[in-house]
């Protein structure tokens, strides 16, 4: 006779529930107390630092001064170092790598974690300024992508750097302290914008229109031309002793003047202008900062520049900065730099989309980030049939899912959103080109490469804590 099944009792499915399937709870509800306590915390670091470093510059500036407190010097080719050694490179001024020398060395490969400092902008033409019926404006040239018509009737900031004829350089930052004057791009008021409202989004603001309004009142004269400009200019050269010709040889970028602030009634969420990817740089730089003790292996951050036009130039990932100064570790270990950069590494610390549900159409629910939901892992990103990407392997995406798992990192994998939505990339492309095991990881994003973007803090938190993990194992 046939024995009878036993139906399984609810605790039985839920135990077996629990050893077989993804537990996709809210993370707040996965973690506890303390750990929330200590993402709060942490994240007040957080803000201050996107509070005071806005551009490439000034997170380079930001980085250099903490790391020399925390024991850390310029680095020079060709000398020994010794295990626990601290030491920094600052790649003119707009990007950096750091490293801590570990007990074994460079002989089994480095630890890299390589994040990206720029943030979508607009920067300054060569020659910008101008007056026309009775206000002056500068023209700008918009960096990164943007959805143009987000960049009107905001406040802006002004950041960057004259570099004048004698050699000297003139930093300015203005907008961002109390009292100080903001500029904007200006928009058409509905009640004439027919015609506008009747383009599409691409068109209804178009980049040639990004223009900052300045100034308006004109220097105080019976004839002459451009009075408005003129005055400006007199101001410019009274406080920082530049000419209009200086605008020729100056990295001069606006950028929202928000500062960062907790969001919702629970503040469980921080806004900010840039969080890709400062949101995962101060993570990769706090992780080497705050290293207890001497990792086994070296390791290394790299605080990377243009990322967001395709890592191009000099302080770009598609250049060579990275692979030389790993070649100068391994060299004055009396290493080959290729046989230490295929041991190395790497986690490619970029953003990733969080799941929206006002846009959830765009969104595959099963294979997305979630805010709260820990630090993002992806196996790869890139768009239309995985183009313009660098795939984990398997086994490194093992490695890295036990290595989280292990020291107990809440962590989550998807992918940017619907697979024919459309698709982004990050610096892995090119590590992965130096023939080093690299998987993306990073916090999820809410208005991404909006002028107010939103993160979790307990993705921040995680993000930081997978990093460190990674660096000491």
């Amino acid at each position: 006779m046939e024995k009878r099944e036993e139906k399984a009792t609810k605790a039985d499915v839920k135990k077996l529930a629990e050893s077989l399937l993804v537990n996709r709870k809210n993370g707040c509800l996965q973690v506890s107390a303390d750990k929330l306590e200590k993402a709060d915390k942490y994240c007040v670091g957080y803000k201050k630092f996107m509070n005071s470093a806005k551009t490439e510059r000034e997170v380079v500036n930001f980085a250099v001064a903490e790391a020399e407190k925390a024991g850390f010097v310029p680095f020079e080719p060709g000398k020994h170092y010794h295990s626990g050694d601290k030491v920094y490179s600052n790649n003119r001024g707009k990007a950096m790598v750091l490293a801590v020398i570990g007990e074994k060395g460079c002989r089994n490969g480095v630890r890299i974690a390589a994040s990206h400092i720029d943030s979508p902008r607009l920067d300054l033409k060569p020659h910008p300024l101008y007056e026309k019926d009775g206000m002056s404006l500068f023209k700008t040239h918009y960096y990164g992508g943007i959805k143009k018509y987000q960049w009107t009737t905001i406040p802006l900031s002004m950041h960057g750097r004259f570099a004048l004829k004698n050699g000297t350089n003139v930093d300015i930052n203005i907008g961002e302290k109390e009292g100080e004057p903001q500029f904007t791009v200006t928009d058409l008021l509905p009640h004439l914008a027919d015609e506008q409202m009747r383009k599409t989004m691409v068109k209804g603001v178009e980049g040639e229109n990004l223009n900052i309004a300045i100034g308006s009142r004109p220097i105080r004269a019976e004839k002459g031309d451009d009075l408005v400009k003129l005055n400006v200019m007199k101001i410019l050269n009274e406080k920082y002793g530049i000419t209009e010709e200086d605008f020729v040889s100056a990295d001069l970028e606006f950028v929202p003047a928000f500062k960062a602030v907790d969001i919702g009634f629970d503040r469980s969420m921080i806004g900010a202008y840039g969080h890709d990817d400062r949101v995962c740089a101060y993570p990769a730089l706090t992780a080497i900062l705050n290293l207890k003790k001497v990792p086994e292996n070296t390791v290394v951050t790299v605080l990377a520049d243009r990322e967001e036009i395709g890592s191009v130039g000099n302080t770009g990932l598609n250049s060579q900065f990275l692979c030389y100064f790993v070649a100068d570790l391994a060299q004055a270990e009396n290493l080959e730099p290729r046989h230490v950069l295929s041991r190395s590494k790497c986690l490619s610390a970029d953003v990733t989309a969080a799941y929206d549900p006002t846009f959830a159409d765009v969104y595959e629910s099963n294979n997305s980030c979630y805010i709260n939901g820990g630090v993002g892992v992806a196996k790869y990103t890139g768009g239309h049939g995985k183009s313009g990407t660098s795939e984990a392997s398997a086994e490194f995406v093992a490695q890295i899912r036990s290595l989280f798992d292990k020291n107990d990192v809440l962590w989550q994998i998807g992918e940017m959103g619907k697979v024919d939505a459309g698709g982004g990339g990050t610096v892995a492309l090119y590590i992965a080109g130096l023939n080093v095991d690299v998987i993306d990881i990073g916090v999820p994003v809410l208005s991404m490469h909006s002028p107010f973007e939103l993160v979790s803090k307990l993705d921040v938190y995680m993000t930081y804590a997978g990093i460190k993990a990674f660096y000491e194992a």
